[in-house]
């Protein structure tokens, strides 16, 4: 049984197997959920993950598959120079509360009226047949997973989806699906994506 735990090069066979197989790219045996998969991994094992998806994108290019990526703080800070802050924020940060620069990147960068609209450009400006989205801990407090997925699901339903997520997400019968950031903060409860190493082709 292959997970997070698993070792690296395991992780990197089990997932390519998975997103060449075209089962997983015709969205095969979903149920008709959203093609939303979430990829857990040990927050201690960042960089390697990092290395570990620009390998899965070469391989993947090799077999003719392209994979559009969008790493959220990437993204985050082209809106805030899009919308000539960048240096406000820059400025700002050392002089008010975390609470308060908190508030502002989380209007800015609210999922649904500016992140979403601007990943549904990339997506209209590229041939792709997977979507990456990584930068979670990054962008953590001031983007939440779950509303970036919840806001996706009308946007990103062509194509499957999978999100980098270094923590844990957990399905149980009490409590439903969580993603557990970092395994210790419950980001919260999001029940409509797959966990890939459970995806079967």
């Amino acid at each position: 049984m292959i997970d997070e735990h698993s070792s690296i090069p395991n992780r990197f066979e089990h997932l390519l197997k998975i997103l060449q197989s075209e089962r997983f790219r015709k969205k095969e045996g979903l149920g008709n959920e959203v093609p939303f998969f979430i990829c857990p991994y040990l927050p201690q094992d960042d960089i390697e993950i990092k290395r570990l998806q620009r390998q899965l994108m070469q391989s993947l290019k090799q077999v003719g598959i392209n994979v559009l990526q969008i790493d959220l703080y990437d993204l985050s800070i082209e809106l805030l120079k899009k919308r000539g802050i960048w240096e406000r924020v820059l400025n700002m940060e050392p002089k008010v509360s975390k609470e308060q620069l908190k508030e502002l990147l989380q209007g800015t960068l609210d999922p649904e009226t500016h992140l979403v609209p601007a990943i549904a450009e990339k997506m209209k400006a590229t041939h792709f047949e997977i979507m990456f989205i990584s930068g979670v801990g990054e962008v953590f407090p001031y983007i939440r997973s779950h509303n970036v997925l919840n806001n996706l699901q009308s946007t990103a339903k062509e194509k499957p989806t999978v999100m980098f997520f270094p923590g844990s997400y957990i399905h149980s019968l009490e409590g439903g699906a969580s993603l557990d950031l970092f395994g210790k903060l419950q980001d919260d409860k999001y029940y409509r994506a797959f966990n890939i190493y459970h995806y079967e082709i």
